[in-house]
């Protein structure tokens, strides 16, 4: 081995040890980004001449810069749009990046509503995930998160639970029901609201009538005006009796389902039931419970997702249901994807075609909603490794000075 080789030698550890110390300040600069998984040097011995029929080495190169796909911690945030996985997998992102329109995969979890209600990072590329129909199915293709644009449809009212006391040391009035005047001729009068098929919100009068013998008549109204007929005027929509025993528990109930058609709505039929109802002395008639089904349609006002990247949407009208679900992207080697800058990374052919899927399939793990995942750079480690590449700079400088000064002796031989 030459003067001359010792000489490149120290040079290609001089290029080999400042190109790592390179990673390493890039994982220090990288501490506090979320999402952000550190590199690690890989260096290469490189060969050089034969010496008694063995090859020489001839210094040493940086091989790789490997991506180490360690956990993270995961920090609370407490926003519903911040998610981080724990476990394997990466979120997809599609949108345009430095001129290239494709999907992205990252770990940074920093996501909220654009304008048009679709869930997006800081650079505005786009969550992708499945959506669900109103039966809660999961949809087979993978797209945008359009969040905002879901709403609650109306549900029409289809069961009326009451639970009423009715005072049972009341005097029957002295004519029979009257609809035009339902008032004066029941006991007691109470009502809840109904929902059509529009969403449309609808009172019910319920009239209650002390017939003695334990027998109470049960008369439920509308106003005509909002069935086809006069406005003004009540219409019965459903009619019965309520049968009681001598320890005041209900009986029996007789009253037959409501069957109407509000204007403009579809036909609708309310099962009427008093489960739980009773009649004392003494104690004044009061409705006491209700559990009535049906609601107007609503609009998107917050959202929660759970472990298995599920979104459910809670709306304006109290109504809560799944509307989406998060995808993850898992790779036969998640070392192998391409750094593509803003924490986002490519496949390649290294890596192999991502396989998505919701989140707790397969390799992939589960989702923590309102919490990020933070950078796992171990800033000790990265200091202490900074100290050896730099110690090992130096030793390789003295490696290219010693070779300088023999070649200066080998020159002033001539002198």
């Amino acid at each position: 081995m030459t003067i001359m080789n010792s000489l490149y030698i120290g040079v290609n550890g001089l290029t080999a040890h400042g190109d790592a110390i390179s990673i390493v300040g890039d994982n220090i600069a990288n501490t506090s980004t979320v999402g952000f998984k550190r590199e690690r040097a890989q260096f290469s011995d490189m060969l050089g001449g034969v010496l008694g029929g063995q090859r020489m080495g001839g210094g040493v190169r940086l091989g790789a810069a490997q991506t180490m796909f360690e956990q993270g911690q995961l920090t609370s945030t407490g926003n519903p749009l911040d998610l981080a996985i724990s476990g394997h997998g990466l979120f997809v992102v599609n949108g345009n990046h430095d001129g290239h329109n494709a999907n992205f995969y990252t770990r940074n979890g920093q996501f909220h509503l654009d304008d048009k209600g679709t869930v997006v990072n800081s650079e505005g590329l786009k969550l992708q995930g499945y959506t669900m129909d109103a039966a809660g199915v999961r949809g087979t293709k993978v797209g945008d998160l359009a969040l905002g644009a879901t709403q609650s449809p109306a549900l029409p009212t289809s069961n009326a639970a009451l639970t009423v006391n009715l005072q049972a040391d009341t005097t029957t009035p002295a004519l029979p029901f009257d609809p035009l005047n339902p008032n004066t001729t029941s006991n007691y009068a109470t009502s809840f609201t109904t929902y059509d098929s529009l969403g449309g919100a609808h009172q019910v009068q319920m009239y209650y009538r002390n017939n003695g013998a334990n027998t109470w008549e049960v008369h439920a109204m509308v106003d005509g005006g909002e069935v086809g007929g006069t406005v003004g005027t009540p219409v019965e929509i459903a009619t019965g009796n309520l049968n009681f025993n001598s320890t005041g528990t209900l009986a029996s109930s007789t009253v037959t389902p409501a069957n109407v058609t509000f204007t403009n709505a579809s036909a609708q039929t309310i099962a009427l039931t008093f489960t739980d109802s009773t009649q004392y002395a003494g104690q004044l008639s009061a409705t006491n419970g209700t559990d009535i089904d049906g609601h107007a349609a609503g609009n998107l006002t917050d959202v929660t997702v759970n472990s298995d990247g599920t979104i459910q949407g809670i709306y304006d009208n109290g109504d809560k249901r799944t509307i989406a679900q998060v995808a993850i992207a898992s790779f036969q080697n998640e070392e192998g994807l391409t750094r593509d800058g803003n924490n986002l990374y490519m496949e390649s052919q290294d890596s192999g075609q991502a396989l998505i899927d919701n989140a707790g399939t397969g390799k992939r793990g589960s989702i923590a909603s309102g919490s990020l995942e933070s950078s796992n750079v171990d800033l000790g480690n990265e200091l202490v490794t900074l100290i050896a590449y730099q110690r090992a700079y130096e030793a390789n400088s003295k490696t290219v000075t010693t070779a300088d000064e023999m070649l200066s002796d080998v020159t002033n031989l001539k002198r």
